[in-house]
């Protein structure tokens, strides 16, 4: 398990067709809160208890397409997609490792 890091919108979407859950990071480079998460998500991506949870991220200023169409307006930004819909089930907005920890436990299968 890895977080994958998308560098297509298509590339993304078919991740979330092909993935029960997909838990993505919508970052930016320049970002820190972003890069202050960062290993932290690649921590949860690694345990056992988040096996089924696709992590995936994109950089918004590689993808600004994807972004606005993603209502993306702050980093980092983090989308719940479930069951291949690429409507969010659910969004966080900061860099907020307890709130990550239980939107990731609530939508463990």
């Amino acid at each position: 398990m890895a977080v994958h890091n998308y560098q297509t919108a298509d590339s993304f979407k078919e991740a979330v067709k092909n993935n029960k859950v997909v838990l993505l990071d919508c970052f930016a480079t320049w970002c820190g809160p972003c890069k202050a998460i960062a290993p932290i998500l690649a921590n949860h991506s690694n345990e056992e208890q988040f096996k089924d949870i696709h992590f995936a991220k994109i950089d918004v200023d590689d993808l600004p397409d994807l972004a606005q169409e993603l209502g993306i307006t702050a980093m980092p930004t983090f989308l719940l997609f479930k069951d291949g819909e690429l409507e969010p089930a659910e969004k966080l907005v900061g860099a907020n490792p307890n709130a990550l920890v239980a939107l990731l436990k609530k939508n463990v299968a």
